[in-house]
């Protein structure tokens, strides 16, 4: 010690002390004594092209098996426990808990307490795609109580952890000494453009029209999972034979690991029934079981009611024969005996529990509006199997929000599945998310996924509500036609219907080799067939192809030549289902009510948005309260939800008041006269907004002076007429009054008031086609608001005025013959489309009357509206000014420069004409409708026929004519003094 570092001298007592186990303190160096070395084990392969790694060892030591796979950064632990001491149970009691936590990604939890809470529904279904492959590999008779956790420790998003948390499990079942006949192996396969993809990245799956898991042993299916696009039978089996050897590959590296590393299964005690027993209960039971199976007017009830007979009869016998032994085993013993019973009957025979065939459907009914206030609803029935399917519609911000660990933030179209205890008439208890549930909810949600319209033209948010009324099997598959005919009612444009159905297997075993030895594949299967036998093969999709299929078994494996043999009869099942529901409905509803719910969306600026939120959104949220209607709002878009056309008028009044609305050319408004000037008056409009109203466009008659028809602070309902080269808004009140004979100057029909019920995209009600279409069919809407807009979309909503301005004009409609002239003569042809109470008569006019000198731009948006389809047109009317005073002078333009010359001097010479001047004027052209007059000094003007008036005029002649009006461009309009 004399040579050692002096600095060791000066160490404290306590920390030579021999209880903290400190061994002797060599080089500087400190370890712990007794400390032993971390082994930790490997085994590396490659699938797909991505390399997967299995290590054991390092954490998780005292699990009973402990796996950790990675694939590139994605790492999941999967570990296995499994109680001690023996069982007194007649199931096996396997739990599977998959957990996505969020430091994973490197994230803190959103929620109030920052941890993570109750399973969520991505969670449930991760854990049951694990399950439903490892569960029929546990031996027979084995019912220790087995608890799976599998946990992603870290994610880049790019792998789905599901299947890697499968294979990671089949590894820890395989190290640990819980008796289990795997390993298995779970790929995932995808399709981009008809290539088949092995193992997927999440950008892929967005791409690809088949999302296909698949599991397996090394030479038998276990289980299949798909969401595809209408993916053919054919292709669909090419994908599946694809699938199993890539899903064979994860087999061969879990067995070499478990040779170096695994623990030698452990000897229990399995729940095995005597064949004294299982004998015994046979001759006692097998005749009446036989005649309940053999007589086809049995219900569900009546058949359960004499089984349960049955196996009383039997109890009684044994208890008089003092039999414990078999007792304890009996419900398990007479379902034993059923099974063999029903089982050879199918295979041997051929028949069926209900007198069916083995290709045949059970009795159908399909009632589409079952209940009509709803958006959608629809009653299936399929046998005893009965379904209410209903269908609310919302706006985009009610998507549900998504916390996973990968996939979409938000999903916009859900379903939920709803079991109540009554349909199968039991008395239970409804308590929190059920994995049951939510699985089959899932799956009739993947189904009808692949007929929705995108999002870009369906931005809605879409819930479908199932819930089960009778339950005698396969009701996730009658979920899916109800949801499918509930779509249609709801008037949502669906492609087309979808429908599904569930099939079953019976096998019979070779008692030598333990092989198939013969089989019978079952259509619409009941639930007793779907208990009693092998498999229960769910299948959905449409005419074209399959959306989606879900494969469940009981043995441990069945060969895929069988599995790919049931899609045929499948396919021709789900063929006759679609017949009777189109049927019923076979396009979106058509409903027209006072009830009908509305949504409607509005484009605003964001300054506009804000004013009506109000702080903290204390606006929005009293005006949601007023009302009953639900509002949100996006980046320059506000959708409101109503319940019914009153409640949607009332809401978009209070939005008119606080923001106003985008202006349109040949909108109505209500507004207060501001101020009054020698040339007419401004009127304070639409929130605020000012425009001007000339003294031309008072009244039919002559106007001298302004303050003679109005007055400041009087109320007015006015006409946009357009906007002048400054931008400043026009408008007319003429355009809105009867003339002097009792006929109005328009055909505006009484209240087709534009407001935001016009201006916005509304779908009114949700599965209007007609009318939604008719507003489409009519001429372009010019908007002249102050609102900003990102860009200038397809209008749909559309109330033009149609002038006749200039001899360029009065040409062309010579050549169109679609003009309609009114028996009292005017000036101007306004054509507005009425409301949508009025149905089409105005959209008609408005397509008849459009002139055939409007530009070739106007033209081809006009064209595309007429050619859209479908119920729901999501397209907006709003466009800048700027777009507004472009398409205004595109319409208006000429094909002439030297017309266009007139028109330029006309309307500067028309502003020293006086209303009641006289001119002598000469023919310039004859046209079919009317003269253009020559003034005098290249100044023309417009005379148009009166019924039987004179119309043998020559070029040249002379008449004497007075100025009765000015068109909007001030062309001078002149009649005869004879007709003053």
């Amino acid at each position: 010690m004399g040579k050692a570092n002096p600095l060791l001298r000066t160490l404290p007592h306590f920390l030579t002390w021999p209880t903290l186990r400190f061994r002797t303190i060599c080089s500087g160096r400190l370890g712990f004594a007794g400390t032993k070395s971390v082994e930790t084990f490997k085994e590396e392969f490659e699938i797909g092209s991505r390399i997967i790694t299995l290590e054991t060892g390092k954490i998780a030591r005292f699990a009973n098996g402990a796996v950790v796979l990675g694939m590139e950064e994605t790492k999941v632990l999967s570990t296995v426990t499994s109680a001690k001491g023996d069982s007194l149970r007649d199931f096996l009691p396997l739990t599977v808990d998959y957990q996505e936590k969020q430091f994973a990604q490197g994230v803190i939890p959103t929620t109030y307490m920052r941890r993570e809470g109750a399973p969520k529904e991505r969670e449930l279904l991760c854990g049951r795609i694990i399950d439903r492959p490892i569960r029929p590999l546990f031996p027979p008779g084995f019912y220790h109580e087995v608890q799976v956790m599998a946990s992603v420790l870290s994610s880049d998003g790019k792998q789905d952890p599901d299947v890697l948390a499968a294979n990671a499990t089949s590894a820890a079942l395989m190290l640990s000494d819980i008796p289990w006949g795997g390993p298995i192996g779970m790929i995932r396969i995808g399709r981009i453009f008809g290539q088949f993809i092995v193992n997927p990245t999440m950008d892929e799956l967005s791409l690809s029209d088949l999302n296909l898991v698949y599991a397996c042993t090394k030479d038998k299916t276990l289980m299949i999972d798909v969401q595809s696009r209408e993916i053919s039978e054919k292709d669909l089996e090419a994908g599946l034979r694809l699938a199993h050897p890539e899903a064979v590959k994860y087999i061969e590296p879990q067995i070499r690991f478990a040779a170096k590393v695994g623990k030698s299964k452990k000897e229990y005690k399995l729940s095995m029934m005597s064949d004294k027993t299982l004998e015994k209960v046979r001759k006692l039971a097998e005749a009446p079981i036989e005649a309940v199976f053999t007589d086809p007017t049995y219900g569900k009830f009546e058949r359960g009611e004499a089984l349960d007979n049955i196996t009383h009869d039997v109890k009684r016998v044994l208890e008089e024969e003092g039999d414990e032994e078999s007792l304890k085993v009996l419900p398990k013993a007479v379902d034993t005996v059923r099974k063999k019973i029903v089982r050879k009957r199918i295979v041997a025979e051929g028949f069926r529990l209900d007198g069916r065939q083995l290709d045949e459907v059970r009795p159908l009914y399909c009632e589409a509006g079952y209940l009509s206030i709803l958006h959608g609803s629809a009653l299936f029935s399929r046998g005893e199997t009965q379904v209410l399917c209903t269908v609310t519609l919302g706006a985009p911000t009610d998507a549900q929000r998504l916390d996973s660990l990968v996939g979409p933030p938000t999903k916009r179209f859900m379903l939920h599945y709803s079991f109540p205890p009554f349909c199968i008439n039991e008395v239970g208890k409804r308590a929190g998310l059920n994995r049951r549930e939510v699985g089959h909810g899932t799956l009739a949600e993947k189904a009808l996924l692949a007929v929705l319209p995108p999002e870009n033209d369906f931005p809605y948010t879409v819930r479908v509500n199932s819930e089960v009324m009778a339950s005698d099997g396969s009701t996730s598959m009658a979920t899916v036609c109800g949801g499918s005919m509930a779509l249609m009612d709801a008037g949502i444009p669906v492609r087309e219907h979808v429908a599904g159905v569930s099939v079953g297997l019976v096998t019979e075993l070779d008692p030598s080799t333990g092989e198939i030895g013969d089989y019978r594949i079952l259509t619409d299967i009941l639930g007793l067939e779907d208990h009693l036998g092998d498999i229960d093969f769910k299948i959905a999709g449409t005419r074209k192809g399959v959306t989606a299929i879900q494969l469940d078994m009981k043995p441990s494996g069945i060969p895929l030549d069988i599995i790919c043999e049931c899609l045929e009869p499948a396919h021709k099942a789900r063929l006759q289902i679609l017949d009777h529901m189109e049927q019923e409905i076979n396009a979106p509803r058509n409903k027209n009510d006072s009830t009908s719910p509305r949504l409607a969306t509005l484009k605003y600026s964001n300054d506009a948005l804000r004013r009506l939120i109000g702080p903290m959104g204390a606006l929005k949220k009293k005006m949601e309260e007023e009302t009953g209607a639900r509002m949100s709002v996006g980046d320059g878009t506000l959708t409101i939800v109503a319940k019914n056309q009153s409640v949607m008028d009332k809401v978009l009044e209070k939005v008119d008041f606080i923001v106003g609305r985008e202006i349109e050319v040949g909108g109505m408004y209500k507004g207060f006269v501001s101020s009054i000037k020698e040339y007419g008056a401004f009127v304070e409009f639409n929130g605020g907004q000012q425009g001007l109203l000339h003294i031309s466009e008072l009244s039919h008659e002559p106007v001298s002076r302004v303050s003679d028809v109005v007055s400041v602070g009087q109320q007015l309902s006015v006409m946009c007429i357009g906007q002048d080269v400054h931008g400043n808004i026009k408008l007319s009140l003429k355009a809105a009054l009867p003339r002097s004979g009792g006929l109005e100057t328009n055909d505006v029909v009484e209240g087709s008031v534009t407001s935001a019920k016009e201006t916005a995209n509304i779908w009114a009600p949700v599965w209007n086609v007609s009318t939604t279409q008719e507003q489409q069919n009519s001429a372009s809407e010019l908007p002249v608001g102050k609102h900003e807009v990102d860009e200038a979309k397809k209008p749909t909503s559309q109330i033009p005025v149609i002038l006749i301005r200039s001899a360029a004009e009065c040409d062309e409609e010579e050549k169109s013959t679609s003009l309609n002239l009114s028996s009292e003569g005017s000036p101007i042809v306004n054509v507005v489309q009425p409301d949508r109470k009025s149905k089409s008569r105005g959209s008609q006019n408005v397509i008849d009357s459009s002139p055939k000198s409007k530009s070739r731009r106007t033209q081809d948006v006009t064209d595309s509206r007429c050619s859209h389809s479908g119920p729901f047109p999501y397209t907006n009317a709003k466009k800048s000014k700027v777009t507004m005073q472009k398409e205004s002078n595109s319409d208006f333009q000429r094909p002439s420069g030297d017309e266009e010359e007139a028109k330029d001097k006309a309307s500067v010479t028309a502003k020293d004409l006086k209303l009641g001047t006289e001119v002598t004027a000469k023919v310039y052209q004859i046209r079919a409708h009317g003269l253009v007059l020559d003034l005098g000094g290249g100044v023309r003007g417009m005379y148009r026929f009166e019924e039987d008036s004179k119309r043998d005029f020559k070029i040249g002649d002379k008449m004497q004519v007075v100025c009765s009006s000015f068109s909007s461009k001030g062309i001078p309009v002149l009649t005869t003094v004879d007709d003053e």
